[in-house]
């Protein structure tokens, strides 16, 4: 499992470099200032460190127990990215509504086009950072060393 330390880095660092990617992208791709598209990038990417790290968090306590370790699979990876991104878009969907003045459907355009990038953004970020800062060796507590075991 990762530590503490490792999951702050980990939320922080991909906010810091999808904000950059994103909102001068945003601001171009629906033609809204600058500053607009900033401060919902912002406030989606504060949002989004929470909800990443305890999406994370709790991911990885589910597939320990059920599946024994937290080594992610192709598969895995998807379905680890499009159930973080649906429940960010649920969360999201009302203040970019609220902030950009538009109807709750232009908003869900909107955010259905961030969830995409990021979507995208999430699994190539998710499989370098496994590379970069792999997870330790050891994957289950001492003692539960089976299925039966645990």
């Amino acid at each position: 499992m990762r530590t503490t330390k490792d999951r702050i880095r980990h939320a922080l660092s991909f906010e810091i470099i999808a904000l950059v990617i994103v909102t001068p992208l945003g601001a171009w791709a629906f033609a809204m200032p600058l500053e607009d598209i900033g401060v919902v990038a912002l406030v989606s990417a504060t949002i989004a460190t929470g909800w990443n790290y305890l999406y994370n968090l709790l991911f990885d306590h589910a597939l320990l127990r059920l599946a024994g370790h937290v080594r992610k699979t192709l598969l895995m990876r998807i379905f680890h990215a499009l159930l973080f991104e649906g429940g960010l878009l649920l969360i999201l969907l009302p203040f970019i509504a609220w902030h950009l003045g538009v109807t709750l459907l232009q908003a869900f355009l909107m955010d259905v086009s961030f969830a995409v990038f990021y979507l995208a953004y999430a699994f190539v970020f998710n499989w370098v950072y496994d590379i970069v800062f792999p997870v330790p060796a050891l994957d289950r507590p001492a003692g539960l060393n089976s299925p039966a075991q645990r």
